[in-house]
């Protein structure tokens, strides 16, 4: 008999703990999901803001288009920022010319997606 009682008073905290591990697993497991879900959100969020607003943000520079290789670019006059577009064909009537282009620029390749160039 106290055999028995030994066993069981040495069995019985194990068998809470396992227990009360069990039972909590899947809400662990759920607050898991919760806090990955929210964190993937929130790294999409951070990703998808820059890149909305890239999109809204329209940018006029002000420079001159000049050939570089076969490509024309734009060259800010303030800083002698140079800055690629992406309308060729647009850009190609204001060779040697100052003028103003808005557009969105995309930071990581230096890139205007032009709107408009006019006349400075």
């Amino acid at each position: 008999m106290m055999k028995v009682q030994h066993s069981l008073s040495t069995m019985l905290p194990v068998f809470t703990l396992g227990t009360a591990l069990l039972s909590s697993a899947p809400l662990m497991h759920a607050q898991s999901d919760s806090e990955h879900s929210q964190s993937v959100q929130n790294s999409q969020g951070h990703q998808q803001k820059p890149s909305q607003d890239q999109n809204e943000a329209q940018k006029t520079v002000m420079g001159t288009i000049v050939k570089s290789g076969n490509k024309l670019i734009l060259v800010e006059a303030s800083t002698k920022a140079r800055y690629q577009l992406d309308d060729q064909q647009k850009a190609q009537d204001y060779i040697n010319k100052t003028v103003k282009v808005t557009g969105v620029l995309d930071p990581s390749t230096g890139m205007i997606h032009v709107t408009t160039i006019d006349p400075a």
